[in-house]
């Protein structure tokens, strides 16, 4: 049996909770220091006597109080009169958090960083890096978070008894030790946006080719969460959308200014006169491109959670294959206590390995995996490919339409549909503690236990 989840969670394919127990509702980040997130570094920092010209990055941990991370970086190229593509980092953080993290800082002065005095940051420098951070260096997050405003505290035993059934451990739990749980896999809902979440639908029109669709969806489509001023300008985006010829000029005029990739997809057709799909493409192509990827990636990541949640309708394990599944193998090199897949590790589960592979999964040497669909993909076979197949066929998409222009190409990949932790619970103040793998979300484990919606998350 399966408790249907929130609503809002539904439209990004986070159709379920695993749990059958009341939600002991309340919310998360009131205070900063309710929510800490502290990186499981995987990056090589050499001393600072290193040669300069080896090794041109500067390391810092930086510990961060209500940050955006990509506003500090921004704040602290300008301390450092220089160009913001100089800082690097390997995770964007929460903001409304207390976050320690590693930044490289391409050919700076370590004594300059070291003598900065920025207003809620704490910045420590370590060393020196022959190449600046990527995003993925790191192994995992640690949290730290606590929960306010409950209205009971009852549920979290037999709420964590039932996520360590749902990680393979049916016996006899003591939740006043550190509990081994499991839970989906999913993405959260902040990777499609948390007040209007769009970007999926904007990657599954990219992935359909139907890129007029998609920057309409972008730009207009108004949500009930926006301020009035923002509604209207989006209903009137929709409207022009409507007519034989829009006036982008006028849609422009009363988009707010903070809206700045909507206004750049505004000029740009403009620009462009907006009469072919070639027109829209380039509007689309006006944002960063991060962005461009992350439309395509949510649209991935949206299909991925549909299959989660298919899976888990069927009453099919998490915690172990069945024939046809394709397991990877545990990162050998993950810090102890964090079980960490590693999707370049395959192996597909013959009915003949389905035993072998269920012992390395109780383990946790191994993993079950569903695709990130791209054009790489290759789907798994038995009933977790007939879930994929079905999947992709409601949404009328196939694996080859992921080749696309410039950065919305994606191959594909693969990712665990289970993620495990050592869970502990403070039941004083409700703060959970445990540690993910890097591309796990914290709020998909907590919102078992609150069952709230996700703005509360």
């Amino acid at each position: 049996m399966t408790i249907d989840a929130h609503p809002i969670e539904q439209t990004v394919g986070m159709e379920h909770y695993v749990s059958e127990t009341e939600g002991i509702g309340g919310v998360l980040r009131t205070e900063p220091d309710d929510f800490h997130v502290t990186e499981l570094e995987a990056f090589s920092i050499a001393p600072f006597s290193a040669e300069p010209g080896g090794y041109p990055e500067i390391v810092l941990r930086v510990t961060l109080r209500s940050w955006d991370t990509n506003d500090f970086a921004r704040r602290l190229s300008n301390a450092l009169s220089m160009s913001r593509e100089r800082v690097s980092w390997a995770g964007t953080k929460d903001k409304h958090a207390v976050t320690t993290q590693l930044f490289t800082v391409s050919k700076a002065d370590p004594d300059e960083i070291d003598a900065l005095d920025i207003d809620g940051a704490t910045i420590e420098v370590l060393g020196r890096a022959g190449r600046p951070l990527s995003f993925g260096d790191l192994y995992g997050n640690r949290f730290s978070i606590r929960v306010r405003d409950a209205e009971t505290s009852s549920p979290v035993p037999q709420t964590t008894t039932e996520l360590a059934a749902f990680a393979g451990d049916e016996s006899e739990i003591d939740t006043s030790e550190p509990v081994t749980v499991g839970v989906p896999n999913y993405f959260g809902h902040q990777r499609f946006g948390s007040y209007r979440p769009i970007t999926h639908e904007v990657g599954l029109r990219i992935v359909r080719d139907d890129w007029r669709g998609a920057v309409l969806s972008y730009v207009g489509s108004p949500s009930e969460s926006e301020p009035e001023r923002t509604r209207s300008a989006r209903e009137f985006v929709d409207a022009q959308a409507e007519r034989e010829t829009p006036d982008w000029n006028a849609a422009l005029d009363r988009m707010p200014g903070h809206l700045r990739y909507e206004r750049s997809m505004l000029h740009r057709l403009l620009e462009d006169g907006a009469t072919t799909d070639e027109d829209f493409r380039h509007a689309l192509e006006s944002v960063p491109s991060n962005l461009q990827r992350l439309f395509v990636n949510a649209a991935q990541s949206y299909i991925f959670n549909r299959i989660l949640s298919e899976r888990l309708s069927k009453g099919l394990p998490f915690d172990r294959p069945i024939a046809g599944d394709v397991c990877c193998f545990a990162d050998r090199d993950a810090p102890d206590g964090l079980y960490a897949p590693d999707d370049h590790r395959l192996q597909q589960v013959t009915e003949k390995r389905v035993q072998t592979m269920e012992r390395h999964c109780k383990r946790g040497r191994a993993f079950v995996t569903a695709p990130l669909v791209g054009t790489e993909t290759e789907l798994a076979d038995g009933a977790q490919g007939e879930i994929e197949r079905a999947i992709l066929s409601e949404l009328e998409i196939e694996p080859p339409d992921f080749s696309l222009p410039g950065n919305f190409d994606s191959t594909g990949t693969r990712r665990a549909i289970l993620v495990r932790t050592d869970l502990t619970v403070d039941p004083d103040e409700l703060r959970f503690a445990f540690s993910l793998p890097s591309g796990s979300y914290a709020t998909v484990l907590l919102r078992e236990y609150l069952k709230t919606g996700p703005l509360e998350l």
